[in-house]
């Protein structure tokens, strides 16, 4: 127990060695060596144990065996005889997630000394931490304490039955059928995976939309292209009891017996026990503090946050800057605004779904022009076997700047990082299609896209092509 004495005075101390605690460190350290980092969790950062790479694993497994179901056409023989060894894939999926959480420590907490404290931190005071049986004093603080699946409370039960980002890769086999309950990314990450690799797997959601699309026409493909591989349940939410040795799942009149849940209903920043309440911290409706985007200081302390502790875009790329922003702050005098990024998120389920900029939600119909490509017939789509989704693109009737973009698509990770740089640099369509685009290529789709929404510009309509639909 702490004795309530001052131990220790530091200019900064960052609370959590994830991807944002690390990009704020690696701030702070440009400026002063007098910091300390604290962590009482596992260390590695969310998405070298747990989330990007360990997944995408997984995913490149599951696709790879997936692959066998077109040999045939190709004139591959003995595709019928390809076997998948769950153990052995698991197996290798945990050897390359240990790959990269070693990288991450060796050139992080491993080289630091007395600066890193292995242990939790609580507010004592506005500028004092207690951690490991001392108190810290920090002239700034910046809170990067990441976030935890969320799972309902009356799961609690049947809890060795239920999978979370968190513990499914320490799966020494995969179960015969799971639910996976929540279609965003994660849930249609690691259900199509599932699928492909065998497992009977059935997925719920409240929401009539998956991967948060808020297109419908990108949205209602999506839903149909997925379907084909495994059960979808949308538009009620689910409800699980346990059953015998099995899981009872029920959404409306449907039901359905599994092994295992997957519950992928969101993450939940960590700022239990920090202690912000005593301190007077304001916080919104969900629990996370009051916050200015732009410099990510907490309203009228001298404490900042990033990450997924904030609870806003939960992507390691934003956590990364906002973490930059933070620790960036924490040694600034005056504190600097920072301008965000284009938004960028990105899908890893086949075809991959992305979407960047204005999302199709906020965009006014009167001065959208809304452009679309569809893949069916796409000669290097085809040649691939992969000829399947489409891509909607929506631009300023004004100026003709692009403005955002929607899509399930072959090589979506690709054209939307072309797309989310074109809108950051505010490219018109115009402009975009003066660019080069190869034959044959995926990048051909996106050039038919433009061509399509410089048609919708020219006429002033979107009759003849996809319309503006709401949610």
């Amino acid at each position: 127990m702490s004795n309530g004495r001052v131990s220790r005075h530091v200019e900064v101390a960052i609370i959590g060695a994830g991807t944002a605690g690390l990009a704020a460190l690696s701030q702070v350290r440009r400026v002063t060596a007098d910091f300390v980092l604290l962590d009482g969790g596992e260390l590695g950062t969310t998405c070298a144990r747990v989330g990007c790479m360990p997944s995408k694993a997984f995913i490149q497994a599951a696709g790879d065996f997936q692959r066998r179901r077109i040999f045939r056409r190709l004139g591959i023989e003995g595709a019928d005889a390809l076997r998948l060894d769950h153990a052995a894939a698991m197996e290798h999926v945990r050897d390359l997630r240990d790959i990269f959480v070693d990288r991450v420590l060796a050139g992080t907490t491993d080289n630091l000394g007395d600066e890193f404290i292995g242990a939790h931190a609580r507010f004592v005071e506005p500028n004092v931490l207690e951690a490991a049986g001392q108190r810290i004093r920090a002239d700034k603080v910046v809170i990067a304490t990441g976030s935890s699946p969320v799972v309902p409370e009356d799961w609690r039960p049947f809890r060795h039955r239920v999978l979370t980002s968190d513990n499914f890769f320490e799966q020494e086999t995969l179960p015969a059928s799971v639910a996976v309950v929540g279609l965003g990314v994660i849930g249609l990450e690691l259900g199509q995976a599932l699928s492909r690799m065998g497992v009977a797997v059935t997925g719920l959601d409240a929401l009539q939309y998956v991967g948060a699309i808020h297109d419908p026409v990108v949205n209602q493909l999506a839903v149909t292209l997925l379907q084909k591989e495994f059960r979808l349940w949308l538009g009620e939410a689910a409800e699980v009891r346990e059953d015998g040795d099995r899981l009872r799942v029920a959404s409306g009149d449907r039901r359905v017996h599994v092994d295992k849940v997957l519950a992928c209903m969101g993450r939940r920043p960590n700022l239990q026990g920090l202690g912000l309440e005593r301190i007077g911290v304001t916080l919104d409706t969900r629990g996370t503090p009051v916050y200015d985007p732009a410099t990510m200081q907490i309203d009228g302390f001298p404490i900042f946050i990033a990450g997924d502790a904030d609870a806003d875009r939960q992507i390691l790329h934003e956590a990364s800057d906002e973490g930059r922003a933070a620790g960036g702050n924490a040694m600034a005098d005056p504190i600097v605004r920072y301008r965000r990024r284009t938004p960028l998120t990105i899908t890893f389920t086949d075809p991959n779904i992305a979407s960047t900029g204005v999302s199709f939600r906020d965009l006014n119909e009167e001065s959208t022009a809304v452009g679309e490509f569809r893949f069916n017939a796409l000669g290097r789509a085809l040649i691939m076997g992969r000829n399947q989704g489409i891509l909607r693109l929506y631009a300023d009737r004004q100026d003709g700047r692009l403005r955002g973009a929607c899509m399930i698509a072959p090589g979506g990770e690709h054209l939307a990082h072309l797309l989310a740089w074109a809108i950051q640099q505010r490219q018109t369509v115009a402009n975009l299609l003066q660019m080069p685009f190869y034959h044959p290529s995926i990048e051909e789709g996106l050039q038919a896209a433009l061509r399509d929404v410089k048609k919708r510009l020219a006429t002033g309509k979107n009759e003849g092509g996809p319309e503006l639909m709401r949610d």
